[in-house]
């Protein structure tokens, strides 16, 4: 397998040429956080502590090296959310209606780095996939020694007409909290990032023009298997049997569009095994992926990967 090279910080002005979007982060609904941290603590990673947004939602996050993060979501404030989907808020809606159809675990979206989310967001709407209207927002952020800040964003949403089982949105933040992440990204585990994202479709040709549009990258392949290639990683959508075929588990319920692997790369494979094992996580060994079927906590199949 070649070695990955080292990927840029997402959030940093400049880090990738004009082109493609650089994945920035997964969302994982979860029904609760206690159970998504100590599902993912039994799998080797570092969980920062609790976020709380305004609008009723709360996180608890997965930091890596190469500037990607795993953001596990629940519902903290019930009344909050039901306001916030009022009030026309596409994040908790979205969030809301993943919930509603595919249960309270699960991958809903998949998020890019992005300098300008009103461009994006005018992009969207003139290819006619806006996902609604744009989100801005700030919450506190708290590193692993107790030391918090301020996060900004501003959000644009995409998504395919009346899709419910996954989205894509553009992040762009506009002030970052001055934390220390560097304790966060320290892993039993050893991972060091995302290499890979797959999603399952039962047409996937349907869906090439909607993440094509989305990331800013042109698909390559076809039939049973179409790649995107971001500067950070490779979006990969498989239909059914391609998903099957490759990772020895089923896709799941037929769906327009869905997300339900995460590739992740770690340094030794060894060593990740004798984690799991001691964790007593069941894990299948795929040649050289080590395959971690969902779990509570866990909304898709974790990959683990050794990459020099």
């Amino acid at each position: 397998m070649p070695a990955r090279p080292h990927s840029p910080d997402p959030h940093s002005p400049g880090a990738y040429p004009p082109g493609a979007c650089p994945l920035d982060h997964l969302v994982l609904p979860t029904a609760r956080l206690d159970v998504a941290r100590a599902r993912l603590v039994s799998l080797g990673f570092v969980v920062a502590p609790s976020g709380i947004h305004p609008f009723g939602t709360e996180n608890c996050c997965v930091f890596l090296e190469d500037g990607t993060y795993l953001e596990p979501l629940a519902v903290g404030n019930a009344q909050a959310a039901a306001k916030a989907v009022a009030d026309g808020n596409v994040f908790v809606a979205r969030d809301r209606a993943y919930r509603d159809s595919c249960g309270s675990e699960g991958f809903s979206a998949l998020v890019l780095g992005t300098e300008n989310a009103d461009a994006d967001h005018a992009r969207y709407i003139e290819a006619g996939l806006s996902a609604g209207d744009k989100l801005s927002f700030s919450r506190a952020f708290t590193d692993a020694a107790g030391n918090s800040d301020t996060a900004s964003f501003k959000l644009a949403f995409a998504s395919g007409t009346g899709a419910t089982d996954a989205f894509l949105f553009a992040c762009e933040r506009i002030t970052a909290p001055k934390v220390d992440r560097g304790a966060l990204q320290v892993r039993a585990n050893g991972a060091t990032g995302i290499v890979e994202v797959v999603a399952v479709s039962n047409e996937p040709s349907e869906q090439r023009r909607l993440i094509s549009i989305a990331t800013r990258s042109p698909a390559t392949g076809q039939g049973s298997s179409t790649a995107f290639d971001l500067p950070n990683a490779t979006l990969t959508l498989l239909d059914p049997v391609a998903f099957e075929t490759r990772f020895g588990m089923p896709a799941g319920a037929p769906s327009e569009l869905r997300f339900a692997a995460i590739v992740f790369s770690v340094r030794f494979a060894d060593t990740v095994a004798r984690l799991l094992a001691a964790s007593s996580v069941e894990h299948d060994i795929r040649g050289d992926d080590i395959v971690v079927r969902p779990a509570p906590g866990q909304g898709a199949a974790f990959i683990f990967r050794e990459i020099a």
